[in-house]
């Protein structure tokens, strides 16, 4: 029986977990690719003002993800985790194949990036919805001892999503000219996004229901209500600060930091692929080593590796990247800063899926996280490359640190959400 059990659990968060990688793969294509079509749809001849422009849309799609996660947090509250996850994965489908067909900016003119923006912010909208959802139904659907372990899955499949498009995107500048990339072969890993996420549409169309969930469909509580969410503000606010500095360095290390490697340092877009790569390959497989860690020893130890490294380390990695810039030394600070931050991205899922009943636990823990995020993950890319067009990127670098400062001091107020677990 408890084989069984095992088995079943094991067999529903990968079904969840494919899922959540194939988004993840559709969204990050955008910014692993923005430096092959940036042309295409803002053509200006300054390469920092195109990579601008690009991350000015990679922005405005995260300003869709607070609607979405009202939305599908609230659906996923009222009718279901799997049919939210459902829903949101036939939605990035979708809008991938519309990015792969839309064309260039010289054969319709405006309407080319006005259609890329529309298709950007339904992108947002969906995977606005997936991170809550996604929390939740690992959370509810983990064991109780393992729910750090089997929760840290979450930024498996991310970061997992995120290597699929970086090896995606070598496997291109292997079989293609760079004249080819910048003509037209960028549309195919968009095309290659759609395909896998039709696939994974099937297999989350068989995932099992949440028993939590089920319990909670039958009570006549209310369920994924802003007015019940404002019952638990304390928990809200909480959720904002534990995103705050957690969104703003991810965002840093795993998707402007190769931006910064090409167009600061110098370093050739292929090297610098191979180098995010190898670094994100390491991180991603880390992640259950802390969340099994966070089951042993708490959830707040691991929140204080990240608070205190990530306050004191960001300023000396950038630099030393500006001092040491060769590829090995790229390699090594990279993987430092994602070592550091790894001691959030590992249980921040688990964290705030822990603060909130399951009535409300979808909504209560994606529309803080949208919120946050769109303010200040999705403006990581454009706040680095706005600074450095007016020759201040070091200015960044304290920007980051600070932001994790002001997370360390969440860390430092709040409980341990593994023993005072709503969960």
């Amino acid at each position: 029986m408890v084989q069984n059990d095992s088995k079943r659990i094991t067999q529903n968060i990968v079904k969840g977990s494919l899922g959540n990688m194939i988004e993840w793969f559709d969204w990050y294509i955008y910014a692993s690719f923005a430096i092959y079509f940036a042309k295409a749809f803002f053509p200006d001849g300054n390469r920092t003002a195109e990579l601008l422009s690009t991350a000015a849309v990679f922005a405005i799609g995260f300003l869709m993800r607070p609607i979405g996660s009202y939305i599908m947090g609230k659906y996923a509250d009222q009718r279901g985790r799997r049919a939210a996850l459902t829903l949101s994965v036939s939605i990035m489908a979708v809008c991938s194949l519309l990015i792969a067909l839309t064309p260039t900016y010289h054969t319709i003119g405006i309407a080319s990036p006005i259609i890329l923006v529309v298709i950007r912010l339904v992108q947002g909208l969906s995977l606005g919805g997936e991170y809550g959802i996604s929390a939740t139904y690992l959370a509810e659907m983990a064991s109780s001892k393992r729910r750090g372990y089997y929760a840290s899955f979450q930024y498996v499949t991310l970061i997992s999503g995120q290597l699929l498009a970086l090896l995606v995107q070598i496997a291109l500048q292997g079989l293609f000219t760079d004249a080819q990339l910048y003509a037209w072969a960028w549309r195919i890993p968009f095309g290659i996004g759609a395909l896998g996420a039709l696939l994974v549409l099937y297999l989350r169309i068989s995932m099992a229901e949440t028993t939590q969930f089920m319990v909670s469909q039958a009570s006549d509580k209310p369920k994924g209500t802003l007015k019940l969410l404002a019952k638990y503000p304390g928990q809200f606010l909480t959720v904002v600060g534990l995103t705050f500095g957690g969104t703003i360095a991810f965002y840093t290390y795993t998707t402007y930091m190769q931006k910064y490697m090409i167009n600061t340092l110098g370093l050739n877009p292929r090297l610098t692929a191979t180098i995010n790569f190898s670094a994100l390959l390491i991180f991603m497989l880390i992640q259950p080593i802390f969340g099994h860690i966070s089951d042993k020893i708490g959830r707040k130890p691991l929140l204080y590796w990240f608070g205190i490294l990530g306050t004191v380390g960001t300023v000396p990695i950038f630099k030393g990247l500006q001092t040491f810039s060769s590829p090995i030394s790229a390699f090594i600070l990279m993987l430092l800063g994602l070592l550091i931050v790894s001691g959030y991205t590992s249980i921040n899922a688990i964290v705030k899926a822990e603060l909130f009943p399951t009535e409300i636990r979808a909504l209560g823990v994606g529309l803080p996280y949208g919120l946050t995020v769109a303010i200040f993950g999705g403006t990581v890319e454009y706040i680095a490359l706005w600074l450095k067009s007016i020759h201040h990127e070091q200015w960044f670098f304290y920007y980051v640190s600070g932001a994790i400062f002001i997370s360390l001091l969440v860390y430092h107020r709040m409980l341990e959400t593994q023993k005072h677990a709503k969960l």
